[in-house]
């Protein structure tokens, strides 16, 4: 902001100085009389000065920005007024011998005093009409960086709702599959909430970054699959494939674990043999996610997870990755598929 200003400021004596200097760059090689460029060239300027920064720094602010029109129009009148009294002042104190001060109307050797008081006002209206211009633009860029910004806070506000309301989702669920392990097998629940404190440890400290590599997240997934399968019975049998080589991609963290979980959860029958596909490839900047598992709906009184991770990541993924996205799901032969794309660059 203070780079701004002296930027600005720099500009306005940089016109200003190449303003005054107008009569030498354009006259360049013949003789200049001093006088005549201050009476016809340098005071008008100083006049034109005055009203610009007096409607620039004072004027515009307090009338015509707050909606007082007329009060803007009157102070104006009153200072266009004044100058042209001094004006008129200066000339006939001090450049009469250049006779510049305009002949009584009627007189053909030169142009009436109301063509003159005609001329002045359109000239001073010029200063005016660009302090007036200049600011308004200057207004209008300000209000859209401050929309920007406010903008861009909401934002990260809704993200960062949306990332500390996946965090408790993510336990609960996790906590669900670990007190089903309690009676059956205490000490797989042990390991289990072993690797649990480990996930939520990269949830917790790791994730708050806009952006994560690829190679954090497929870690996190993979310990958070060979978790779930503890809780599975032999029917369930789960087949994952995610990339080995490490491509320097980011991803905004936890995209993928709802879809993982709601695998899981909807995915699986102790009754029946079912099976649960995942894979993830990567080319160049897109990142391929697909998800396969079998159908088995829950019913309306269970409330585990309340069904909010795949709201979730629809949300984010509005919000993080806007026209740059793909997210499909179907149900096909009691299949339940899904597919995300991801265009990271």
């Amino acid at each position: 902001m203070e780079y701004n200003k002296k930027i600005t400021a720099f500009s306005h004596l940089l016109v200003w100085f190449v303003l005054f200097s107008m009569p030498y760059v354009l006259s360049y090689g013949q003789e200049q009389e001093l006088t005549r460029v201050i009476a016809h060239f340098w005071i008008p300027l100083v006049f034109y000065a005055i009203i610009f920064y007096v409607n620039y720094f004072l004027f515009i602010d307090r009338f015509l920005f707050e909606k007082k029109m007329l009060e803007f129009i009157g102070v104006n009148i009153i200072l266009l007024v004044l100058l042209l009294w001094l004006r008129e002042g200066i000339d006939t104190t001090f450049f009469a011998d250049l006779a510049r001060k305009p002949h009584k109307e009627g007189d053909n050797n030169g142009p009436s005093f109301k063509m003159f008081i005609y001329v002045q006002l359109l000239s001073y209206m010029a200063p005016l009409i660009f302090a007036i211009a200049i600011k308004t633009t200057q207004q209008w860029v300000k209000t859209e960086a401050e929309s920007k910004e406010a903008a861009n806070y909401k934002l990260k506000t809704e993200l960062q709702h949306l990332h500390y309301q996946l965090q408790p989702h993510f336990f609960f669920n996790s906590l669900n599959n670990i007190y089903s392990l309690v009676d059956i097998s205490p000490e797989e629940a042990k390991k289990s909430i072993h690797s649990l404190s480990k996930l939520m440890r990269y949830m917790l400290y790791e994730t708050n970054l806009e952006k994560v590599p690829i190679s954090k997240e497929i870690e996190f997934m993979k310990k958070y699959i060979e978790l779930m399968k503890l809780r599975v019975s032999e029917k369930t049998k789960v087949n994952y494939h995610f990339p080995t080589i490490n491509t320097g991609i980011t991803v905004a963290p936890l995209l993928f674990i709802s879809l993982i979980e709601n695998a899981f959860k909807h995915g699986i029958s102790a009754r029946s043999e079912n099976l649960i596909d995942i894979e993830m490839k990567l080319d160049n900047d897109i990142v391929v996610f697909k998800i396969e598992n079998d159908n088995f709906p829950k019913k309306v009184a269970d409330k585990s997870g309340s069904g909010i991770g795949l709201q979730n990541l629809e949300k984010r993924l509005q919000l993080l990755y806007p026209n740059k996205y793909q997210f499909k799901h179907e149900l096909i032969d009691d299949r339940f598929l899904v597919t995300l794309i991801i265009e990271t660059g």
